[in-house]
């Protein structure tokens, strides 16, 4: 079969690491919805965090046939998002004096 000039790309459905930034960025939504203050700056911070997270992955997928070193960068970006956002989840409990 002939490949085309670009190679396939994307498929990020099936990655692991889309799978599990999808169930973060809902449950992260759903937190935010029922315990942080509409309009705050947290809560804003949180779900653009765990929507940068998902995104990146898929824009990092997506351009995976053009260049790996954007794919990279990108899947960097998305790790460095989720973890900004594992800190406010900690911030969270620690402000609710509840256990990490």
């Amino acid at each position: 079969m002939h490949q085309g000039f670009i190679p396939p790309h994307g498929g990020y459905e099936a990655l692991h690491s889309y799978k599990k930034s999808l169930i973060i960025f809902v449950a992260t939504y759903y937190l935010a919805e029922k315990w942080v203050r509409m309009g705050s700056r947290t809560r804003d911070q949180m779900e653009q965090s765990a929507r940068s997270g998902k995104q990146n992955i898929v824009e990092g997928s997506l351009a995976s046939a053009t260049s790996k070193k954007t794919e990279l960068h990108l899947t960097n970006v998305a790790r460095a998002s989720i973890g900004e956002l594992l800190e406010d989840y900690k911030d969270f409990l620690r402000l609710r004096r509840l256990p990490i």
